[in-house]
């Protein structure tokens, strides 16, 4: 197979899917994880996907895009785990914890020791199924079902007005100085603000890459967050604007940045 389409071949596989992994698509055409590696890096360097940890995903698109669970789940994956490690600092034994829909909130649950006994309300049926076979007490709110696996809408938000946390953790699409914390989704949105109501003190987690990304609508302005988790990849203007957005700042120390 020649090497354009064979390039083909992995634009197809990563549209159809959000993103996919090295190993995905080396097993697909019958090639060698380096070639593939070879081939994302050209790739790339077109324009055509941006590179992740273990593989890649489609080219960022606008405000209003709503990439997959999957999708978001194979970007930034060491950051992620960096953050969840602090964020397990801040939860009490005992506690009732909200964890909103997300790939970091859900790398979130999977750090959970058994030994917190938590009650966990969270609207995403990921975490939900992860933390139920674990025996862990879960609460999913119902809804309507986004692309990235959110249950959303007037009854997930009724579910939550009921509902009074002691911690809520709230993954975000992005966060700007003048927008906020944002989303794609518009009913996200408002359950997302229904989270954060329903929670004594909030704690956002979000990598680096989200700053300056601005999705359609807004869920609360910098200043609403207790605690704010990102990593060591944040720019130092950003660092300093979140220092004095939030009650505190928590930069997770990432060792090496994505790549391969």
């Amino acid at each position: 197979m020649l090497a354009a389409e064979r390039q083909g071949r992995i634009i197809e596989a990563i549209e159809r899917r959000g993103a996919a992994r090295v190993a995905e698509l080396a097993t697909l055409l019958d090639v060698s994880d380096m070639t593939i590696r070879r081939d994302l890096d050209a790739l790339a360097a077109q324009g055509r996907i941006d590179k992740v940890h273990g593989g890649a995903t489609v080219k960022g698109r606008p405000s209003t895009d709503e990439p997959g669970f999957e999708a978001k789940g194979v970007r930034q994956v060491e950051e992620k785990r960096a953050i969840a490690e602090q964020a397990l600092e801040l939860i009490t034994p005992g506690s009732a914890i909200g964890l909103s829909a997300g790939t970091t909130t859900w790398t979130l649950a999977g750090a959970l020791p058994a030994s917190l006994d938590l009650t966990v309300v969270t609207n995403s049926m990921h975490i939900a199924e992860q933390l139920g076979k674990r025996g862990t007490s879960v609460i999913l709110t119902g809804g309507v079902r986004t692309p990235s696996d959110a249950l959303v809408g007037p009854i997930a938000v009724a579910s939550l007005q009921s509902l009074h946390l002691d911690l809520v953790f709230l993954g975000v699409h992005g966060m700007d100085v003048r927008a906020g914390f944002t989303t794609p989704n518009l009913l996200e949105a408002e359950t997302n603000r229904a989270f954060v109501a329903a929670g004594r003190r909030l704690v956002v987690l979000a990598d680096h890459t989200k700053w300056s990304t601005i999705g359609l609508s807004s869920i609360a302005p910098l200043a609403d967050a207790d605690v704010i988790v990102t990593d060591s990849g944040i720019p130092t203007e950003a660092r300093s604007i979140l220092e004095e957005s939030a009650e505190e700042l928590i930069v997770a120390d990432v060792a090496r940045a994505d790549a391969s």
